[in-house]
């Protein structure tokens, strides 16, 4: 089957496509889409038997971020992680998303175990769901920056690309619609592990990831990342380093 060509502007999803989206019978193809989705109607159609009142803390006035937020935990109130499973496979990426923050808000999980439970949505085939996997997790991330490096290193040499953006993209100094890591910002030197066998990845969803990772250390500590592409390229002189170092050094 063709891959669906999404709408790029929320106003332009037709009428059949945003039903799809909103019953949970379809994967959004675009950003735009997924913004489109209607929360309280997917709530209803996916999880018929959550209380009004639970739907109600998801508010549609807030942000993606936090309507996300606000779903996956309703979920985990009613459902508990018994229920994971079943929205962690669910047709919709939207649903899976909120599964990511089923994860990210179950109590009395170490670091190791979130992991453990975020890794099929980390590696999902969906763009957006793999995003949400990364955001969800951040904070777990940022409490505990040395233990989440240490856990993360194996997944930076794992055979999925998806994986090993995940590693990389999760403790970003800075990153995209979250917080920052205040410890990564200042001694960035704590995430080689992480980085170091990611210099001369194949993937360019990888090489793009660790090369913004980068230039997020860039912002206020210029000169390390100068001294690390210096020495990658000495060490690694392959187009992808090359790549990388290039992206990464672009507001240098």
């Amino acid at each position: 089957m063709a891959k669906r060509v999404g709408a790029t502007r929320r106003d332009g999803v037709p009428a059949d496509v945003l039903r799809g989206l909103n019953d949970g019978s379809l994967e959004s193809a675009t950003l735009a889409e997924g913004l489109a989705v209607d929360f309280h109607a997917l709530l209803r159609a996916v999880a018929p038997d959550l209380p009004a009142a639970s739907r109600a803390a998801v508010r549609p006035g807030d942000g993606i971020t936090a309507r996300m937020r606000a779903a996956g935990e309703a979920l985990l109130a009613y459902y508990g992680l018994d229920g994971l499973p079943r929205f962690a496979a669910h047709p919709s990426d939207t649903v899976r998303g909120w599964a990511a923050h089923m994860v990210a808000a179950a109590p009395r999980l170490t670091l190791s175990q979130r992991l453990r439970q975020i890794r099929p949505l980390a590696d999902d085939p969906h763009f957006g769901v793999r995003e949400w996997a990364w955001m969800s997790l951040r904070g777990a991330v940022a409490a505990d920056v040395p233990a989440a490096i240490r856990l993360l290193t194996p997944w930076a040499t794992d055979p999925s690309a998806n994986i090993r953006r995940f590693a990389s993209e999760v403790a970003r100094p800075r990153g995209v619609w979250c917080a920052h890591i205040e410890l990564l910002k200042a001694e960035p030197e704590h995430g080689l592990p992480l980085l170091e066998p990611l210099r001369s990845d194949p993937s360019k969803y990888v090489r793009d990831s660790v090369a913004n990772w980068l230039n997020d250390a860039g912002k206020t500590r210029p000169e390390w990342v100068r001294e690390v592409c210096a020495r990658w390229l000495r060490e690694s002189p392959a187009p992808e380093t090359r790549h990388l170092v290039t992206r990464a050094t672009r507001n240098l």
